[in-house]
């Protein structure tokens, strides 16, 4: 695993190519005494077309028409379809000539019978696409049931491994609209979504390019009176997005830039997102960090997202409040590696210089938003430790961590998690 990054995921990232062709420009220049050219090199890519700012709910019918689709399966979960922003959307959609069935058997950790049932959904109402409208969960739900429509394969197959995405048939891939209503997990802008596998109580990431969402709709006012814990959970996991993106070991100078400029978006306006459910404006500026941390985590994530995701299988804990509650932990496993980098992250967040500060930044913010700050404040305990230890190095994400991460290397941070050692 060590190596491998994702590839756009909840937007997930390309793996590195070392080639000497890749990314050269054609150019040629001094290199710095030292640098290495076979590691300045990497496949980029960014976000679909992207509809921002207040109120553009509105222009869902002719984003959705734009998209060509013409009979629309929205998917959502159960609880926001009972909201009146569900029902906005579905009002737009039918005022402009497109009325929608709902989809929202979607669990807040997403389980491969969800995915089935939204496919058949979609199958049985003879829809030609899909409004993905909602949280992660909703999102990667909606995108998947969207990519299995037209295929006959099993979904495991399509796990984002090597090449295995070259066996969808791409004809059979219904197209996307997405329309996110929190701030965190950027799926909106990726090309994946993460499903759990019940028989394996882990985590699996499904990806083919063509499951980026035509167009996607970001209009903070879906997120107006969000609960702080979702506020907070979602921020969280968009600063884990960028954190793990800039510490990431590959070559994204890119990908670096925006999630600096994603970290400080979330220092300036978590807090004051969590505190205040109707400030438009910290959340419109959550909305652009989560997003931003989706589009740059196509360079990596690491072990935050690797220890986190066999929890949320195993415990059915909010995704983003398990990586707020394990970031601390990895910041020190991580130190040796990351130290400079993170002097650099400081400075450019107007903090002191040095990792000790950007760490007791990260500290003061959990504690200011309610975060836990051991795994027991999530429910979680030591029962399942040596399962976790061993999935942990085995998640797509562990490859992207700045030092190795093993079965020992996981069972120590979940110890410490535990225990509140850092």
């Amino acid at each position: 695993m060590r190596g491998r990054s994702l590839r756009g995921g909840m937007g997930l990232p390309l793996t590195p190519t070392l080639s000497p062709q890749a990314g050269s420009g054609g150019e040629t220049g001094q290199l710095s005494i030292g640098a290495d050219p076979m590691k300045l090199a990497g496949n980029w890519n960014y976000p679909t077309s992207v509809r921002f700012g207040a109120g553009r709910i509105a222009e869902l019918a002719e984003a959705v028409r734009s998209a060509g689709i013409t009979r629309p399966l929205l998917v959502t979960d159960p609880g926001l379809a009972r909201l009146p922003i569900a029902a906005r959307a579905l009002e737009v959609l039918g005022a402009g000539g497109v009325p929608a069935k709902v989809f929202c058997e979607v669990k807040p950790n997403p389980v491969a019978a969800n995915v089935e049932a939204g496919v058949a959904a979609l199958r049985t109402g003879n829809h030609d696409g899909v409004v993905a409208f909602g949280g992660g969960s909703a999102l990667d739900t909606g995108k998947v049931v969207a990519f299995m429509a037209g295929q006959t394969r099993p979904m495991w197959d399509f796990e984002d491994v090597g090449d295995w995405w070259t066996r969808a048939d791409p004809k059979g891939i219904a197209p996307i609209v997405a329309v996110p209503t929190t701030a965190g997990t950027g799926s909106e802008v990726g090309r994946a979504g993460v499903i759990t596998d019940e028989a394996t109580h882990s985590k699996k990431v499904i990806f083919h390019p063509l499951m980026m969402p035509k167009i996607t709709i970001c209009d903070p006012e879906l997120t107006v009176g969000m609960p702080k814990a979702i506020t907070v959970g979602t921020g969280m996991d968009a600063l884990a997005h960028c954190l793990e993106a800039y510490c990431g070991p590959s070559y994204h100078p890119m990908a670096d830039g925006i999630a600096l400029e994603g970290m400080r978006l979330v220092k300036e306006n978590l807090p004051r997102a969590a505190g205040n459910g109707q400030d438009i404006e910290a959340r419109a500026h959550m909305m652009s960090a989560a997003a931003m941390g989706a589009t740059a985590f196509q360079k990596a994530l690491g072990a935050i997202h690797a220890l986190s995701h066999p929890v949320g299988s195993l415990y059915d804990t909010h995704h983003g409040m398990t990586n707020a509650v394990f970031m601390p932990y990895v910041l020190m496993f991580n130190r040796s590696a990351i130290e400079e980098k993170i002097a650099r992250l400081a400075a450019y967040l107007g903090l002191e210089p040095q990792f000790g500060a950007f760490l007791e930044w990260v500290l003061q913010l959990r504690e200011e938003t309610g975060v836990p700050h051991t795994l027991t404040g999530l429910g979680v305990d030591d029962a399942k430790l040596v399962l976790m230890a061993r999935m942990a190095p085995k998640d797509p994400t562990a490859g992207g961590n700045p030092l190795p991460l093993d079965e020992a290397a996981s069972r120590r941070l979940y110890e410490n998690a535990l225990a509140g050692r850092l």
